[in-house]
């Protein structure tokens, strides 16, 4: 098979996997090597003269043992099949990132052989970037659930960031999806990952040309849509991995149907539940940066997310009597509360009201959204002027501030023809 062929069988089948983001690690490119990595990140962000930074985003091999149910690779389907061998995958690399096609690599796999098999491939081709080819750029591997833990040491120490994808949030769904992959297969590496990046660091402190495992830490993904669970048991796990395994992000991708097994969402007619993953994101982003937890979000009454609101709006409203926020008293952890109001406007409010009392006008200047905030909000004791919605409007007037439009889903590839071709 020609290399062109398996860079377009493979790198269609790595489209499903939603774990890119930004690199979160800054290396300078050193005297003999080549590339490097910056905090800004790699997949889907822009550089400041308007180029989009990119990762080739790619399997090892899309040949799998296992027959996981909402997966497009499993062994039952039969879709065209490829394998790159270390090699091959290094030359793709190298000539893409030399033609400023790319900033680095996204390398995943379908088990091949078995877990062991598969991620010794993957650690000869990051051997080979590394050593051979002088790589210095960002490198995302994904750690395959099952593999000899001296294994996924050595791919920690190869990557910059590793992720093993749980998939499903609940062990059920795993046992009747997924039944090749356990439970404790998916946690244990994680755990391996956890407890080597806080060896690594202390490491370090005591000889900063230590090997470092794992700069960039770790991620995952879950599926949203192909099982039952609600948004609370996937915010109650996504709380827990945040909370033992320090996690980077955890990923979100809403379920596309790939299969017609009768234990997953029939194709016909199937809209990917996107609002339901955009709602989660914007959850996750609370959790992790203002301070809320997953069971003040969602609780038995009130399980899933409102489509019609972002997560923070639902709160407020839900919580009324936490409000109105005076912006000249409050502290940080209440500002934060207030929708509206963002990370960097709470700090810039804390910094500003040093010099003198806030008023509506200085917030809209630091980057307060006061379309949102106007109704959480005093300054010196007094509401907006001329602010007239009552309480039981509040719902109505957000809901048509926040309502979310679904996007029109379009396939793009690398390998279509021109429009009008």
């Amino acid at each position: 098979m020609e290399l062109l062929d398996k860079l377009k069988i493979l790198a269609d089948a790595a489209k499903y996997d939603a774990a890119c983001t930004s690199s979160g690690l800054d290396r300078a490119g050193r005297p003999g090597t080549t590339g490097s990595t910056t905090l800004a990140g790699c997949c889907h962000s822009f550089s400041a003269d308007g180029r989009c930074i990119s990762l080739l985003k790619v399997l090892m091999t899309n040949v799998c043992v296992y027959d996981c149910q909402y997966c497009v690779n499993r062994r039952s389907n039969d879709p065209p099949r490829a394998a790159f061998t270390p090699r091959e995958l290094c030359q793709l690399t190298m000539g893409f990132y030399r033609r400023n096609y790319i900033e680095g690599l996204f390398l995943s796999s379908a088990v091949l052989v078995d877990p062991d098999y598969t991620t010794q491939r993957m650690i000869e081709t990051l051997r080979l970037l590394r050593e051979e080819y002088r790589f210095g750029g960002y490198i995302h591997a994904k750690a395959i659930p099952g593999a000899d833990p001296l294994l996924t040491r050595r791919l920690g120490l190869l990557a910059d960031r590793l992720s093993v994808n749980i998939e499903l949030p609940s062990a059920a769904s795993l046992a009747l999806l997924a039944p090749d992959k356990g439970r404790e297969a998916i946690f244990a590496p994680m755990k391996q990952i956890r407890d080597g990046i806080a060896v690594s660091k202390q490491e370090l402190k005591l000889y900063r040309h230590a090997p470092r495992f794992v700069p960039a830490g770790q991620s995952t993904q879950m599926i949203v849509g192909a099982t039952p669970e609600s948004d609370r048991q996937i915010l109650s796990l996504t709380q827990g991995l945040y909370d033992k395994y320090r996690l980077k992000r955890v990923f979100y991708s809403a379920y596309m149907p790939v299969s017609n097994s009768p234990l997953l969402p029939a194709p016909q007619g199937f809209q990917p539940p996107l609002v339901r993953e955009h709602r989660l994101y914007q959850a996750d982003w609370l959790l992790r940066f203002y301070h809320f937890r997953a069971e003040e979000l969602l609780d038995a009454d009130n399980p899933n997310l409102d489509p019609r609101l972002d997560p923070k709006c639902t709160w407020a409203l839900r919580h009324l009597e936490f409000f109105p926020v005076e912006v000249n008293r409050a502290d940080y952890e209440a500002l934060l509360r207030v929708p509206g109001v963002g990370v960097r406007s709470a700090r810039r409010i804390l910094a500003a009201r040093r010099v003198g009392p806030l008023t509506f006008q200085g917030l809209k200047r630091l980057g307060v959204v006061l379309k949102r905030a106007q109704y959480f909000l005093t300054c010196s004791g007094k509401p907006l002027t001329g602010l007239k919605v009552r309480e039981d409007g509040l719902l109505r007037h957000l809901t048509v501030l926040d309502a979310p439009r679904e996007p029109v889903m379009e396939q793009l590839s690398l390998f279509d023809p021109p429009a009008g071709a």
